[in-house]
């Protein structure tokens, strides 16, 4: 295929040259009607790229199938035999590609550490969840990826599940065996949905994390906007073979997503898989490079960390994307959540994601040497002042097992049932009807439907203190927690 061409780029191109005049949405009418207060943070072109497909960069039939090109190109980009295009984030790919696996009632085997979209996801579909729970690390206070013989097991306990959805690389880069997995499913004939919202860029470079497509996965799902060139809610979902079915796929999709889709996500995907496709192999040959310097710089800083290979070994991960540069800040005195707070003020430095533990700079294509040396020079500041910063009070951590809840009743009954706000002194042996997710990275401590222990309250409430946000808990204070009522279990 000819991936020079850029259908919705060139539609958009061909909208301007022709002067169409527009009398439907949007209303702003090609940014004329926009307030000049907002043209002056936001810019005209914004706008004035920002028209609907239909009767627009198409014509009412969609005859031109400026999308369906688009689309087939970033298919051939990456492998896949058909890929779609979400503006809504792959929050919406993930829960489109769970509808179209696992109906209500039926099972589906997820890994534990999946985002709160994929519990959403389980909420709105009433599938029967089957956690298939990660490998936590006591030392580093993370989880690892599940691996082939966790997801084995899990089928052969439960032989009537659908399929599998396995979350890699996690935030932290940290990455699963997604070929052994894919063997695996495939031996009990089952599809492998991979939520690999951070691997945008994988099938771009021979020296990065296995590209889920390459590994045998059916469906795949990315969020363009986080590791490559797209605005955000830019997200792609790929198939191949037909474990699952491209016209329900297709289905899900338009049940779930919107029918205002944005002509700036489409675009800035077109253009981003042309740029990958001609210069990407140099470009992220060029942010390797800069990742390695960068992590052999900040080793060398006293108190510093750098998550590396050492957590590429049997029962912890598979794969490390070095892109994602993870910071243990702890031998400071400080935690990831403080480091990133003074770094954001005293530097204008704003971090990835942090916690208890860490705090995380993801490198694209996109640096430079100015941003490059101001993430070093800053770490550096931060080890030499890292004294001066207020101490908070610790974070609990417990023993790892205790983040394994027992799953009661099924999320959906849980959430939409009868419930009552109750204090958190008395919620230990309740069952949750709420999720509770700090974020950054916002995968659930606790989901719809599990039974809240005194140990998980603690560690949760401990973090809220020392500066955590719960900000989909009903109280995110803590203070209270969402429970099924009595009786309703």
């Amino acid at each position: 295929m000819d991936h020079s061409r850029v259908p919705v780029l060139e539609a958009l191109e061909a909208f301007r040259r022709r002067g169409d005049v527009v009398y439907g949405p949007p209303g702003h009418k090609q940014g004329r009607g926009v307030d000049p207060r907002v043209l002056a943070v936001l810019g005209a072109d914004l706008f004035r790229a920002d028209v609907l497909t239909l009767n627009g960069l198409d014509d009412r039939r969609e005859s031109q199938g400026v999308l369906n090109q688009a689309q087939e190109l970033m298919a051939d980009a990456v492998g896949a035999d058909q890929a779609f295009f979400s503006t809504c984030g792959s929050s919406l790919s993930v829960r489109t590609a769970m509808l179209s696996t696992a109906g209500p009632g039926e099972k589906l085997l997820l890994s534990r550490n999946a985002h709160k979209s994929v519990i959403a996801g389980v909420i709105i579909n009433g599938v029967e969840p089957v956690w298939v729970h990660p490998h936590f690390d006591a030392e580093r206070h993370m989880a690892h990826p599940p691996g082939p013989q966790d997801v084995r097991r899990a089928l052969r306990e439960h032989p009537d599940a659908r399929g599998m959805l396995l979350i890699t690389p996690t935030d932290m880069g940290t990455c699963a065996d997604v070929k052994g997995v894919a063997e695996v499913c495939h031996a009990h004939d089952v599809p492998l949905i991979v939520d690999e919202a951070w691997g945008a860029h994988l099938p771009f470079h021979p020296d990065l994390p296995a590209w889920g497509m390459d590994a045998e996965a059916d469906v795949v799902v990315t969020s363009v906007h986080k590791m490559g060139g797209a605005v955000e809610q830019s997200s792609v979902f790929h198939l191949r073979g037909d474990r699952v079915s491209a016209k329900v796929l297709k289905q899900r999709e338009d049940l779930l997503g919107t029918t205002s889709s944005s002509s700036l996500v489409y675009a800035s995907l077109d253009g981003w898989r042309r740029h990958m496709v001609e210069q990407g192999r140099d470009l992220l040959d060029t942010a390797l490079r800069r990742a390695h310097r960068v992590r052999d710089a900040v080793a060398a800083l006293p108190g510093l960390r750098v998550l590396g290979d050492e957590v590429v070994a049997p029962g912890a991960s598979a794969d490390l994307d070095v892109l994602k540069v993870v910071v243990d800040v702890r031998e400071l005195g400080i935690t990831g959540m403080q480091a990133a707070e003074w770094l954001r003020a005293e530097c204008h430095v704003d971090c990835g994601a942090s916690d208890t533990c860490r705090i995380v700079g993801q490198f694209t294509h996109a640096d430079d040497d100015g941003t490059e040396n101001l993430f070093v020079d800053s770490l550096r500041v931060l080890t030499e002042k890292a004294h001066t910063i207020e101490p908070r009070p610790e974070v609990w951590m417990p023993a790892p097992e205790s983040f394994e809840l027992e799953q009661a009743v099924l999320p959906r009954r849980a959430y939409f049932g009868p419930t009552e706000q109750v204090p958190a002194r008395k919620a230990a042996g309740r069952i949750a009807a709420e999720v509770l997710s700090p974020y950054p990275p916002g995968v659930p401590v606790v989901a719809p439907g599990e039974v809240v222990t005194e140990e998980v309250v603690h560690y949760l409430r401990s973090g809220v203190r020392a500066g955590m946000l719960v900000p989909d808990a009903a109280d995110p204070s803590l203070e209270t927690l969402r429970v099924m009522a009595k009786g309703q279990a």
